[in-house]
């Protein structure tokens, strides 16, 4: 028996009008007036002669050219996932403060995938691609496009599974990385994205604070199967953290210049000094989503010692 054909909401006609402006949302409006007064331009809100690559060696450039070009990768994927939502929020006339705040995101992911690759660039180059193709499964998608566009998908399964799992997840990895990174560039860099990415956490809440309530017993348990999947199939596959992923070569050399980079201070962290992050972060992530009206299940990885 073939695979059931996904109800993709591109083959739906669509309908726009009568169009709704109005406040629906007020949190969420919010954030995109905030949103709008703060955005920054990565060549001029950087300090780039304070990075001096003349103080590291050769070894470390490479690396840490390897790791900012893998994060300007990942803020790409954010940057081509962003329109899938967007089309989501207008195709199916959810509330006006959706399509308004995240037009303001995919302008604030195009920053931050620029960011990291300026740093990238100012190390020695960018690199276009991943030297290993068999790292590309763990950093190339999280699947959030087509979970936008599944008509048998609830929004909220996307917007919680992607926002409060594992945006959250990187926000808290952010506030490790600027603890950890010395090089003034890098943790600016750091920075800057981690005061954007707080609005997209917070966004993710509001959204699903007004509606988990309105949700059916079948469309509660979507949600908590989606974040299930973005923590234990995603997450601990390495896209975000590369020690997290399969133990290949590939991986191996990812986390070796991971290791180089955090050990030159310039903004890459390592197993032993993120794991108690990663792990206080899903206990958090599962605290917070009780409220939703379930309580996730115990995860386990065999680079963590017990069930978090």
């Amino acid at each position: 028996m073939g695979a059931v054909e996904m109800r993709s909401l591109l083959d739906e006609r669509e309908s726009r009008f009568p169009l709704d402006l109005a406040v629906r949302i007020p949190k969420i409006r919010e954030l995109y007036r905030t949103a709008t007064a703060r955005q920054w331009d990565p060549l001029t809100a950087i300090a780039w002669d304070d990075l001096h690559p003349e103080n590291y060696t050769a070894e470390q450039l490479q690396a840490a050219r390897l790791y900012w070009s893998r994060r300007a990768w990942g803020e790409y994927g954010a940057i081509s996932e962003s329109p899938a939502l967007q089309i989501r929020f207008c195709q199916q006339r959810h509330e006006p403060d959706l399509r308004f705040f995240f037009a303001i995101r995919t302008q604030e992911e195009a920053r931050h995938a620029e960011a990291c690759y300026l740093l990238a660039e100012k190390l020695g180059g960018y690199i276009h691609e991943p030297m290993k193709t068999e790292f590309q499964g763990s950093v190339a998608t999280h699947g959030v496009r087509r979970m936008a566009l599944d008509l048998d998908m609830p929004l909220e399964a996307t917007i919680g599974s992607l926002v409060c799992a594992a945006e959250e997840i990187a926000f808290d990895v952010f506030g490790h990385l600027i603890r950890v990174t010395r090089n003034p560039v890098a943790r600016r860099v750091l920075q800057l994205i981690m005061r954007d990415e707080v609005r997209h956490c917070a966004f993710g809440w509001a959204y699903m604070e007004k509606r988990v309530t309105e949700l059916t017993p079948k469309q509660l348990k979507d949600v908590e199967d989606a974040v299930v999947v973005m923590i234990e199939k995603i997450e601990m596959n390495g896209y975000h953290s590369a020690w997290l992923g399969p133990d290949t070569p590939a991986t191996r050399n990812e986390t070796a210049a991971d290791r180089l980079t955090y050990e030159a201070g310039l903004g890459a962290t390592v197993e032993e000094a993120e794991k108690p992050v990663f792990v206080k972060s899903v206990k958090r992530i599962r605290k917070r989503m009780q409220a939703w009206g379930f309580t996730l299940k115990q995860f386990s990885h065999p680079k963590i010692e017990g069930a978090f």
